[in-house]
Formats: C-alpha cells, structure tokens, sequence
C-alpha cells in the first residue's frame, strides 16, 4: 500500500473505525450477557472503589516522581521542578487514555517542553529519551510482578507464552538502554549531521542509566507506583464481589499492561476487559462478572489520568484537538530545533573569525 495514502488521517480513521467496529460486533456477538453484567454493577462496593482510586493516584505520584529522577540526570540545571513534572506526566496519562496509539508520551513531552527555562539545544530529543528510560524502568517492575504471577497464580496456558515473550523482550530492551545511555556532557553539537545530534541527546536522556543512586531511587519509586497499582486492582475486585487474593489481582494488572502494550483505539475497549474475564475464569468467576469487573476497572484507572490530565491540560493552555494533532506538531518542534542548531553551527566559524579579528 502507498505510504503516503496510509499518511492520510481519513484512512488512518477509517481503519481505526473498522478495527473498533469489528471489536465491537465480536463482544456483541460472542460476548458475556449485557444483564448479568448490569447485575454485577448493581452489588459494587463503592468506598473500594473509592480507595483504589486513590490508591492509582498515589501511583501516579510516585512514578511522576520517577521521570523526574530520570529528568534530573538529563537535562542541564535549572531542570523543571517537580509541579511542571507532574502536569505533564498527568497530560500524558489523559491523553493515552483517550486518544489510539501512545501520543500521551509525546503530549507530557511536549507540555514539559513548554515549561522548561532557556531550553537547550535538542531539548525536545532528550526529553523523547527521558520518557524511554522512564519506561524502561517499568520493565523492572513488571519483570518482578511477572516472577510473582508464575510462582503464584494460576495462570492460563494462553498466557505463559505471552509472559515469557514480555519478560525477554523487557530484558533485552533494559540491557540496550544501558549499553546506549549517554552522561550528558559540555560537549558542542551544533556542527554535527542532524541524526547525529538527536541520537546523542536522545541517548543523553537515558544518562540516569550512568548513575547507580539515581537509577535505583528511579526504580524504587516505579516499584511503589507498581504495587500502588496491584493493590488497587485487589480493592476493584473486592469492589466488585470477587474475593481472591493478591496472586489474582496480580494476575489481571499483568494481563490488563499486556492488553494495552499497541493501544489500537481509546483504552483498547473490549479486548481489555476480555483480558482481564478470561484468566478470571480460573478462580471461578463467572465471565460476565469479570467482565463488568474489566469495564470498572478501567474506569478507576482512567478515572485519575482523566480527571487530574484535564485540570492542568487547561492550565497549561492546550485543548484535546491539539492533543490529537501532537505527533505532527513533535516533528515540526524537532525540525525547528534541528535548524537552531544548524544555524548556531554555521554562525560557529563567522563568531571565531570576528573574535580573531578583536584580537
């Protein structure tokens, strides 16, 4: 197919129409019973539902804290402080929640971006690597949990193949993140190629990898965000009459990442909640109770990305369509950048022959 048809955000639309239309015919047609899923609405708990929303807050808090270690090791002093940080991240989380693909991860950018004092050359591309690392500390986390799940939950044959494939992967991209990270240093690249610039400040934006103390504060505080988040999807069950332990719920937050890895459309809707029904079905919950339960849980998960996102989405001047058009509007940012910095390394010969010539 012609790339530059598959550009076209008609037919990017449209597929992604189809892909969720077709989603939704399936859970129609092959789906749990709508009433029983009505019934189990009506028997939830709301105060767990309220306490594992707060509990998703305070795992949005402590990863926030996370990037902004990662931050710290990457960019020049002054760095953003930590309110800056925490809107964008929040920005991000809204908009991965509401919009297909990840553009949440170049919306946080972005806004951080917008907040940053006299920001340095490729600033924009360290930051793009800042928000890798910052995931690549997840896979610490998920590894862990992972271990977790197979020593202790019963688990379908389906999904030992799926785990062990997140596992490998999440080992090898950590091992490249280490051996491509970069210490920021003083060194000039307005004369290099442009690739060559992104690259370096990309791999400068990995440079908490350089630093042991930093690198493990980062980990520790995904690792809380972690369990922040396994414990809210233990007070959804109960919320929701399903009474199984720690293992189970460890289960479903394993399952539900997986479901979200390559979000098709907003939230993956459907095969989420499939996600979370069927590994259920082995602790005897009945699938359109696990179900129900897929569909509140993502509400409690979005309910925090949506409602803080919005707040400072606000604040900081943007509105959902620029949000939407945020992948073209990084390329632009980046280009611009990319000729500053051409521009600083033409200027570079002319400043030292004026300088010769004072002398």
């Amino acid at each position: 197919m012609n790339v530059g048809v598959m550009r076209s955000p008609w037919i990017r639309m449209g597929l992604l129409l189809l892909a969720a239309a077709a989603t939704a015919v399936a859970i129609l047609w092959r789906g749990p019973s709508w009433r029983a899923i009505s019934d189990a609405f009506t028997a939830v708990s709301w105060r767990w539902v309220i306490a594992a929303i707060g509990l998703n807050l305070l795992s949005v808090v402590a990863r926030s804290i996370a990037w902004r270690t990662v931050i710290d090791q990457a960019l020049p002093p002054p760095t953003p402080g930590y309110r800056a940080v925490f809107a964008a991240f929040s920005v991000g989380l809204f908009a991965n929640a509401v919009l297909p693909g990840r553009i949440g991860e170049l919306a946080r950018v972005a806004v951080l971006n917008r907040r940053l004092e006299n920001p340095p050359p490729g600033a924009w591309a360290t930051l793009v690597g800042t928000v890798f690392a910052h995931r690549v500390f997840d896979l610490v986390a998920v590894v862990c949990l992972i271990v977790f799940v197979l020593l202790t939950a019963k688990i379908p044959h389906w999904a030992v193949t799926s785990l062990a494939i997140v596992v490998v992967l999440g080992i090898a991209l950590l091992a490249f993140a280490i051996a491509t990270a970069k210490r920021p240093t003083g060194s000039r690249l307005e004369t290099a190629g442009a690739v060559r610039r992104l690259v370096t400040m990309a791999r400068q934006g990995l440079g908490v990898m350089k630093n042991p103390v930093a690198a493990f504060e980062a980990v520790v505080f995904q690792l809380i965000g972690w369990v922040c988040q396994l414990f809210a999807v233990w007070l959804a069950m109960r919320a929701f009459g399903i009474h199984e332990g720690l293992p189970a719920a460890g289960l479903v937050l394993v399952l539900m990442n997986v479901a979200t890895i390559f979000p098709l459309w907003p939230g993956n809707f459907g095969l989420l909640q499939a996600a979370v029904a069927l590994p259920l079905g082995q602790y005897g919950v009945s699938y359109a109770r696990g179900f129900a339960f897929g569909i509140g849980l993502q509400a409690i998960e979005a309910s925090v990305g949506v409602g803080v996102g919005l707040v400072f989405l606000a604040r900081a001047g943007l509105s959902f369509a620029m949000l939407k058009r945020m992948p073209d509007a990084a390329q632009t940012d980046m280009a611009e950048e990319d000729d500053d910095a051409s521009d600083r390394g033409a200027d570079e010969p002319e400043r030292r022959l004026v300088g010769c010539r004072r002398c």
